[in-house]
């Protein structure tokens, strides 16, 4: 081999060398993002299950006054249900949505009840969800953050070649209807 040959080979072996430097690089790049949006969403996750935990409890208050409300009784436990039997993030995000009618047409038959109202353990239910409510709104806008950095990172070039290859996909922005967008518990 003369000279130039194994300047070539160098080369190469430095191309080679930079671009398994670059691949490793971006790999981990999307590793950290893909972990980002999975530890916003644990965060969002918590904040739901206590609010979805809450519902029973506030049933049971409203049981004893609202005689003629079952159907929207109904309603809350279902939500609860499907949120419960709910997996993976884009079903969880569908059932907390769905969630939120029954939760505010119960609030506002609520409305119709003085003795219901002035219960302490309702209002103490009613405080505890508008919480909650608060809580998950502030971080479904850090999780959405997240979701909207990882779908630009997995969308933008040459990144997007290695996202493909190892399976990335799009994550969905936690979004709610038009309708869905007060807080429940204070909609009345």
């Amino acid at each position: 081999m003369d000279k130039s040959q194994l300047i070539a080979i160098g080369i190469l072996g430095l191309a080679v060398m930079a671009l398994l430097l670059y691949a490793v690089t971006v790999y981990n790049s999307l590793v950290a993002v893909r972990r980002e949006v999975d530890r916003a969403w644990a965060n969002i996750d918590v904040l739901l299950r206590q609010r979805f935990d809450e519902l029973p409890k506030l049933v049971e208050v409203c049981k004893a006054y609202m005689r003629h409300e079952q159907g929207t009784l109904e309603r809350v436990l279902a939500a609860r249900g499907a949120f419960a039997g709910a997996s993976g993030t884009d079903a969880r995000v569908a059932a907390t949505v769905r969630s939120v009618l029954p939760l505010q047409q119960l609030f506002a038959v609520a409305e119709a009840y003085p003795d219901l109202k002035a219960n302490g353990q309702f209002a103490h239910l009613r405080k505890r969800i508008s919480e909650l409510e608060s809580g998950i709104a502030d971080r479904r806008e850090s999780y959405n953050d997240v979701v909207n950095a990882h779908n630009v990172r997995i969308e933008q070039f040459p990144d997007r070649l290695l996202a493909a290859l190892l399976g990335y996909r799009e994550r969905r922005l936690f979004e709610f209807e038009p309708l869905a967008r007060t807080d429940p518990a204070n909609s009345a």
